[in-house]
């Protein structure tokens, strides 16, 4: 079978393909594919592979040819289900590739946001500790987490991974019902927040996820909560959460994910990243551990693997 990547560059240029190649009599690899090269790329494919390049009812319509589609990714927004539902089409994707590396990240945001790191970081760029008549700066106030609430939405198995670390840490830890649904026994989120000094999110983008956090929320969150944000940028209503910071309602916000990646034209939250605020903006790199991607490339193989058997049998 034809095997198309379209983004083999959203892998890093050190996975070894070698568990795809095995699988297929011919794999053709493209770095990046920009939008109107999508069709001409695909022309004749049994099975196409990307991450976030767009296949869209326009394109897939075209490929009468295609039997699977495999995304390198959790997320498959950025291929039309139903469209591919109606042709036939199989579409697969990778789950709990990276949940080592993404649950280190976000402990590592965590931490970062306690401590008051960047405040103090810039104090050190600026010279102040250099001038400070003590021999330690403290006008931002730490939080230790050992004894604190930590309210985690999504109890997945990245969601179940944070949990036992902020546990290690003496804290104690609460999932949130899944939003939209009715007969979770979980508390909800806006309940959850009144005590939370920790909120950290690993669900899924949905529509009822979509601005999970927003103002209204933000309203009912016990003021000095840290916010962590290693999931999807459309969880958070940027201005909203941007605002609870500076209004000190969130003593920390760190964010790994954004509205639009990369953020070309700007962007709130890197601006603010000028201000005295407790604010981490990291490159969407949560997963980017070599084990991670490289685990990424195993599980999408057997994926193959097992498409190749059911279609050989039909």
């Amino acid at each position: 079978m034809k095997a198309v990547i379209l983004d083999a560059e959203t892998l890093g240029s050190d996975v070894d393909l070698s568990p795809l190649e095995a699988q297929l009599t011919g794999l053709h690899c493209y770095a990046r594919t920009e939008p109107e090269n999508v069709l001409s790329r695909l022309q004749g494919a049994d099975i196409a592979i990307s991450n976030k390049v767009v296949l869209d009812q326009a394109v897939l319509a075209q490929l009468p040819d295609l039997k699977l589609i495999c995304v390198l990714a959790t997320g498959t927004n950025n291929v039309d289900g139903k469209a591919a539902a109606e042709q036939g089409i199989e579409v697969s994707n990778v789950v709990a590739y990276g949940s080592d590396s993404v649950a280190q990240h976000t402990l590592m945001l965590t931490l970062y946001l306690a401590g008051q790191q960047p405040r103090y970081q810039r104090e050190i760029r600026q010279g102040h500790w250099q001038k400070s008549p003590q021999f330690c700066l403290m006008q931002y106030p730490t939080l230790q987490l050992s004894g604190k609430s930590a309210v985690i939405v999504g109890q997945g198995e990245l969601g179940t991974r944070v949990a036992s670390l902020y546990e290690a840490f003496g804290m104690k830890v609460s999932f949130a019902a899944r939003p939209g649904k009715t007969d979770d026994k979980r508390q909800p989120l806006d309940k959850l927040v009144q005590s939370a000094d920790v909120i950290s999110l690993h669900c899924p983008l949905t529509a009822e996820t979509n601005e999970l956090i927003n103002a209204s929320l933000l309203s009912k969150t016990k003021r000095g909560c840290l916010l962590v944000n290693c999931a999807r940028g459309g969880l958070i209503n940027e201005a909203d959460a941007l605002k609870a910071l500076r209004e000190g309602i969130l003593a920390g916000l760190a964010v790994d994910v954004l509205n639009q990646e990369p953020p070309r034209g700007g962007h709130i939250f890197l601006d603010a990243m000028q201000e005295d605020l407790n604010l981490i903006v990291t490159p969407h790199h949560a997963w980017i551990s070599p084990e991670a991607r490289q685990t990424v490339v195993q599980k999408t193989a057997e994926n193959v693997t097992r498409f190749l058997a059911t279609y050989r049998g039909r």
